[in-house]
C-alpha cells in the first residue's frame, strides 16, 4: 500500500486525488492533507481518511478544526505545519497540488526528505525548475506529471530515446474566448473568463487558461521535465480537448495520447506508474467522437504564451517574476481591478523592470518574487 500526503486537499486536483483513492482503497493510504482556510471541508476529509497529520497553512482556520476537532489525527497550523506535511515520515508519495508560488517550499522541503513527487503545481517548476530538478536526481526520487498534457507526453515518450525526439506537442484548449480579436475582449466580465468550454478548473488556472498564460507556463514545465530546448516544444489549440498532448519523432511518426477531460486519469497514472490499474472513469466513444480539429495559437492577441516563452529562454529568474506578476495580475482581475487584456501589461511592464539573476538559489527566488509583487501591486495603484 502507498502512503500518500496531499498539499491543497481541499482544491479541484485535491478532491479528484481522493477520488482516485476512494476508487483503490486497497492501494493508498492518505498519511497527511493539507490546505490553506477550508476548516470544514478538511475536517469531512479527516472523517473519512484518517490521515495522522492535517494542516491548515491560515491559523486561524487551524485554531477553528483545533477547537471543535475531537480525534485522533494531528492538526497543525501555519508554514511550519505544511513543511511538516510535506515531509512526513511515514509518506512515500506527495501529491503538491497547492497553488501558484506557494508551492514551492513544501515541494523542496518533501524533495529532501527522499519523497516522490507527483507535480500538479506547475509553478514550481516554472519558478525553480533548475534546482528542483537537480534536488531530485540528488535524492534519486521521481517526479511524475499530473497536469493532464505532461501526463500525456510522458506516456508518449516510454520506451524512447529521447534523442529521437523532433517535437512536443502540448495542446491547449483555447480557452473561453478562442478566436476573438483583441477589441473583442475589451471590457469581457470575470464570469466571461470563468466558463471554460471544457474543464473544470479553480478560478485562477481557469483565468491563466483564458490568458494563455497557463499554456506558457506549461512549456517552461516541459523545458525542464523533459530536458527539452524551448525551441522544440510546440503549443497547438485543440478545442475539443480529447487530444491532451503528443511528441514528433524524427522519423515523422507522431505518438498521441487521447482521453476524457477528466483529471483524474493523470492523477490515477501518476500515483501507480508503472503499473495501469483499472478505473471507472468515463471513456472515450469512438463512434461518437466529435471532429477533432487543431490550430495555431494567436499569439498576437493572447500574449501570455509569448511572454512566457521569452521568460523561459531568458532563463535565470525571470520565469519566477512573470510568474508573481501573473499572480498578482490574475488575482486583481479575479477582485475587478483589473481589466482582462491588462492582466498582460502588468506581466510585461514588471518582467521588463526587472535584471536576471542566473543559477538562483531559494532564497533568491524568494526575493525575486517577493519584489516581482511589490512592484506588480505598484502599477495596479497607477492603473487604478
Amino acid at each position: 500500500m502507498k502512503n500518500i500526503a496531499i498539499l491543497g486537499s481541499t482544491g479541484s486536483i485535491g478532491t479528484q486525488t481522493l477520488d482516485v483513492v476512494r476508487t483503490h482503497p486497497e492501494l493508498f493510504h492518505v498519511s497527511a492533507l493539507a490546505a490553506h482556510t477550508s476548516d470544514v471541508l478538511l475536517e469531512s476529509q479527516i472523517e473519512e481518511f484518517h490521515p495522522a497529520l492535517a494542516v491548515l497553512t491560515d491559523n486561524a482556520a487551524a485554531s477553528r478544526l483545533q477547537q471543535r476537532y475531537r480525534g485522533n489525527t494531528e492538526i497543525l497550523g501555519g508554514k511550519e505545519g505544511l513543511l511538516k506535511a510535506a515531509a512526513f515520515p511515514a509518506t512515500d508519495t506527495v501529491v503538491t497540488s497547492l497553488m501558484g508560488f506557494a508551492g514551492l517550499a513544501p515541494t523542496m522541503a518533501a524533495l529532501d526528505a527522499g519523497k516522490n513527487i507527483a507535480l500538479a503545481n506547475k509553478e514550481t517548476l516554472v519558478v525553480a525548475g533548475e534546482l528542483v530538478m537537480r534536488r531530485a536526481k540528488e535524492q534519486g526520487v521521481s517526479i511524475l506529471p499530473v497536469d493532464s498534457e505532461h501526463c500525456a507526453l510522458f506516456q508518449c515518450l516510454q520506451g524512447e530515446q529521447r534523442d529521437t525526439v523532433e517535437k512536443l506537442l502540448l495542446t491547449c484548449s483555447g480557452g473561453p474566448f478562442r478566436g476573438r480579436s483583441r477589441e473583442e475582449l475589451q471590457g469581457v466580465s470575470v464570469m466571461d473568463c470563468l466558463q471554460h468550454p471544457t474543464w473544470s478548473m479553480g478560478k485562477k488556472i481557469t483565468v491563466d487558461s483564458a490568458t494563455l498564460v497557463n499554456k506558457g507556463l506549461e512549456v517552461i514545465e516541459a523545458h525542464w521535465l523533459y530536458a527539452m530546448p524551448y525551441d522544440q516544444i510546440q503549443v497547438v489549440v485543440h478545442p475539443q480537448s480529447v487530444v491532451h498532448s503528443m511528441v514528433a519523432y524524427r522519423d515523422g511518426a507522431v505518438m498521441a495520447q487521447l482521453g476524457t477531460p477528466d483529471m483524474r486519469l493523470p492523477i490515477q497514472y501518476a500515483l501507480t506508474y508503472p503499473t495501469r490499474m483499472s478505473s471507472e472513469f468515463s471513456r472515450l466513444d469512438f463512434w461518437n467522437m466529435p471532429d477533432l480539429t487543431f490550430e495555431r495559437p494567436n499569439t498576437d492577441v493572447f500574449r501570455g504564451l509569448q511572454l512566457a516563452y521569452d521568460a523561459g529562454r531568458a532563463g535565470g529568474t525571470l520565469p519566477c517574476v512573470l510568474n508573481a506578476a501573473n499572480e498578482v495580475a490574475v488575482e486583481a482581475f479575479l477582485q475587478g481591478r483589473l481589466s482582462f487584456l491588462a492582466i498582460y501589461d502588468i506581466i510585461e511592464q514588471t518582467v521588463a523592470r526587472r535584471t536576471n539573476r542566473f543559477h538562483p538559489s531559494l532564497e533568491i527566488l524568494c526575493e525575486e518574487d517577493a519584489w516581482a509583487r511589490r512592484y506588480a501591486g505598484e502599477l495596479l495603484e497607477r492603473l487604478g
